[in-house]
């Protein structure tokens, strides 16, 4: 764990060889900063990459099991306030050694797709790549998603980087009508993006501590995840 700001703690993963490293936010699921993100990080340090994800639960970690605790806090998160904190993050990967503070990208995971969406548009100038595994409530049916959130498709038309969407084919709170309105959006839009489904897989198959868990479609997203950074950093 380091030190983010005074009161942001994060948990830091560097690669092996830290040397003109790209630098990746990620961001959790509503669980908080669980084991499962940990060992995210772990895997993109270990692909090269420099891995920061914000703790921005500020110490709160729920089960799997305790889904109705997990909605409560998220519920009480604040796009602006968790956008800021998104951007001290930048801030901070941008000096931690070996990274170049230019390459910048975002990942996110359920709750953190959704954010990795939305920071790709309020922080359009430092994110280089952006990737949203199964992100909930992006486009949703109306202005606002069901705990009375803004969609951040309102603020697409600010993105400037590279998108990556994964999702579950048998994600049954992410359906393909969500998924066809996201891409007509950013077509109209002429955004990049690439839209990957992983069939029979459910929401948060890519976490080893869920009952969701799918193996080979977390290989098969982790695989098109790394190589899309990869190719966006190098750009």
């Amino acid at each position: 764990m380091i030190a983010i700001t005074e009161t942001l703690q994060g948990y830091y993963a560097g690669p092996p060889q830290a040397s003109a490293a790209p630098g990746i936010v990620v961001l959790m699921e509503a669980f908080g900063l669980t084991p499962h993100i940990r060992r995210v990080c772990d895997r993109f340090a270990a692909a090269g990459f420099a891995a920061l994800a914000p703790d921005i639960y500020y110490g709160k970690q729920f089960s799997y099991d305790k889904l109705e605790e997990a909605m409560g806090t998220l519920k009480a998160l604040r796009d602006d306030q968790v956008m800021a904190e998104i951007g001290a993050s930048f801030d901070c990967l941008g000096r931690q050694p070996g990274v170049t503070p230019a390459r910048l990208g975002v990942v996110g995971f359920c709750m953190g797709g959704r954010l990795a969406f939305l920071a790709a548009c309020r922080h359009a100038a430092r994110v280089r790549a952006s990737v949203a595994y199964y992100g909930g409530a992006i486009f949703p049916e109306g202005e606002k998603d069901r705990f009375g959130r803004t969609a951040p498709i309102g603020e697409a038309a600010a993105l400037a980087a590279p998108l990556l969407l994964i999702y579950g084919g048998k994600d049954g709170g992410i359906t393909p009508a969500e998924h066809g309105r996201i891409a007509q959006r950013l077509g109209e839009l002429d955004k990049r993006y690439s839209l990957s489904l992983h069939p029979g897989a459910g929401h948060g198959f890519c976490c080893e501590d869920r009952a969701s868990y799918a193996p080979k479609a977390t290989e098969d997203a982790h695989a098109e995840a790394i190589d899309f950074l990869k190719r966006a950093f190098a750009a």
